[in-house]
């Protein structure tokens, strides 16, 4: 059957910019948007990437507060600068759009009218924390206090940082607004529910996350530790209900039958899918029924951050499957970004801005290729090593897939007269053959996988290059017809290296392309070689090496240029390491006394101090410290 296809990527909240931690997920989308937009129309009939802005919830109101304009105006501007940023990084959607819109809107009410109508949301009076000083309920982030399990200071009201635990802000040892510093005050409020605890929401969670294709197996895992074992079998319903309703004053949309009262950000937000796509489909005349409907054969894929797993694998699905829609065909979980092995950090530069990257005049393809080769299709960390990223980049995209057209292109056009011999050898036919397999990874997300399959096939190119000899042969009488199918066939291996590096590379694909006079290259195009007389035009440089100096600027103009200490709260993706280390520390080989001095310029000396020691739960020889080295929150070691 005919593919139709859907893809969204988490939305990017409109308080702040992108960062190399974010495009992780968008970079890691887009390829798998493009390889699948090259395959033929009988293979994938359609495939549509949309994005937005995420807009509303009480940051946004503040920040726009601070700044002294209003939320429509912060917002306006910060859409600005994300897509600026995506495009520089050539992601490459259909449509990028806001959820402060009248498509959002309208399916936000729509969705919650239907689950009032199932008897799905109730109304309950709760006590909440209050400011007194701003006059306004405050949000659990920004509530903070200490920690009631281990004492750490100034953490937040959902969960501590320092040692793990979750709790209400109720829990919090002598909590305070991180608005105005004032002691909060309990008061009721009433507040609308979505009953995720009702036996039809936990039935259909259970199903849901256990069917096949649905999660990734470590998502499914959790997502079953989650919700807890069925209750027929002995186990409990741990799935509590969803407080979606905040108190004004608020920026969002007002619960349309009741007054004062506006949806959560977080009920909105997944819903932001859907209006991008709904204005979509009115631009373009595509049917939004056709891929929301319930039932509806097309295929719907979220690509998110680990860390929003728990809104989109529980309480997504249960509103779309409960509000009458078809739910996700997948959720595709990533894990964080680290940078040189830890949490990037403003003090040493390694927070590092789309924008930042850009204004150094770093080729957004280096980024690109570098983080396809470390992603698996998995929930894990990936690092963003600096030196590795110079290396990788100038050895495989530089030293082995650019070399070949390099060393073989000008014979073509000095000897030839631009026209290739036949490139139809035996030689290229196991490169022919392998566009299954490299495609299997590409659909499995496994971009590792496929860019080692590539570089392998460059590097048995490059050999037939060595060996062949051209510079040689060029020297040499009678021997032109050798050259002109040596360089003919590296030029067709060069090709097909291109085509499968298309989804990471779009836009060397495009130089190439106009380099060979030939169409853009879809997946099929693997099978026809390129036929003798077939004129190329001249060859011009497809990308440069990576100067050691540029990365080294990049991380210094990191540190100059800060972003202020004025946002009120961070990126709700963040990119977070899966651990942190205190000190790290290079030695000598094993059994030296001593080190050079070299090496011991090298150590990463910290002086830190013990903010809090215990036991870790579970294990009989583990301690688990809270340093404090001076960074702006304590280590947990």
């Amino acid at each position: 059957m005919t593919r139709r296809i859907l893809v969204t990527s988490a939305l990017p909240y409109a308080n702040g910019a992108i960062h190399l931690g974010h495009l992780v997920e968008y970079i890691q989308t887009d390829i798998w948007v493009r390889f699948q937009k090259m395959q033929p129309k009988d293979k994938v009939k359609e495939c549509w990437y949309v994005c937005a802005d995420d807009t509303h919830g009480t940051p946004i109101m503040l920040r726009a507060e601070q700044d002294g304009i209003t939320p429509e105006a912060l917002i306006e501007r910060v859409h600005g600068e994300h897509s600026r940023d995506f495009a520089g990084f050539h992601v490459a959607f259909d449509n990028f759009y806001t959820t402060h819109s009248e498509e959002t809107h309208d399916c936000a009410n729509e969705i919650y009218f239907r689950l009032k109508t199932a008897g799905l949301i109730e109304k309950r009076t709760i006590e909440q924390y209050y400011d007194p000083v701003k006059q306004m309920f405050l949000p659990d982030r920004f509530i903070k206090g200490e920690c009631p399990k281990c004492g750490a200071k100034d953490q937040y009201g959902d969960n501590c940082e320092s040692c793990g635990a979750a709790y209400t802000p109720n829990d919090l040892i002598n909590p305070y607004s991180a608005i105005s510093g004032a002691k909060p005050e309990l008061r009721n409020s009433d507040h609308y529910f979505f009953k995720l605890s009702d036996p039809r929401c936990q039935g259909f969670l259970r199903r849901w996350t256990r069917e096949a294709g649905r999660l990734q197996p470590e998502a499914a895992n959790k997502m079953q530790e989650w919700l807890g074992f069925d209750e027929g079998e002995g186990g409990a319903n741990k799935l509590t209900d969803w407080d979606i309703s905040r108190d004004a004053p608020y920026f969002g949309f007002e619960i349309p039958d009741a007054p004062g009262k506006y949806f959560y950000v977080w009920l909105d937000a997944p819903i932001g899918y859907m209006g991008s796509f709904k204005n979509l489909c009115s631009r373009l005349g595509v049917s939004f029924d056709d891929y929301w409907k319930a039932g509806s054969p097309t295929e719907l894929y979220h690509f998110i951050g680990k860390d929003i797993l728990y809104f989109h694998a529980l309480f997504w699905p249960a509103e779309l499957e409960h509000a009458g829609y078809r739910t996700p065909t997948g959720i595709f979980a990533h894990g964080f970004l680290t940078v040189d092995g830890a949490k990037m950090s403003k003090s040493r530069g390694t927070f590092i801005t789309a924008e930042s990257y850009l204004q150094q005049g770093l080729n957004p393809e280096w980024l690109r290729y570098y983080y396809a080769a470390k992603l698996n299709g998995t929930m894990e960390d990936i690092d963003l090593n600096l030196e590795d990223f110079t290396a990788r980049v100038n050895s495989d995209l530089i030293g082995k897939y650019v070399n070949i057209a390099s060393r073989c292109a000008g014979f073509i056009g000095k000897k030839f007269d631009g026209m290739l011999a036949a490139t139809d050898a035996p030689w290229l036919k196991p490169l022919r053959e392998v566009a299954t397999s490299i495609a299997d990874a590409y659909e499995a997300r496994d971009y590792g996988r496929a860019l080692r399959e590539i570089m392998a096939l460059a590097d048995a190119a490059n050999v037939f290059v060595n060996d062949r000899k051209p510079w040689e042969l060029a020297k040499q009488d009678g021997r032109e017809a050798e050259l002109h199918a040596t360089c003919s066939e590296a030029i067709e291996a060069f090709r097909l290296l291109t085509l499968y590096l298309k989804p990471v590379l779009p836009k060397v694909a495009e130089a190439v392309e106009i380099f060979l006079g030939i169409d853009p290259l879809t997946w099929s195009a693997a099978a026809v070689p390129l036929p003798a007389g077939h004129a190329i035009n001249a060859y011009s440089h497809l990308m440069t090496r990576i100067d050691p100096k540029q990365i080294a600027a990049l991380v210094e103009a990191s540190k100059e240029s800060l972003p202020s200490a004025t946002d009120v709260t961070p990126q709700k993706t963040p990119a977070k390491p899966a651990k942190e280390v205190a000190v790290s520390t290079t030695a000598g080989e094993p059994g030296d006394a001593c080190i050079s001095i070299d090496d011991f310029m090298k150590v990463d000396l910290r002086i830190a101090r013990v903010v809090d020691a215990g036991h870790v739960e579970g294990a009989e020889k583990l301690i688990r410290l809270s340093l404090d080295i001076g960074e702006d929150k304590p280590r947990q070691v």
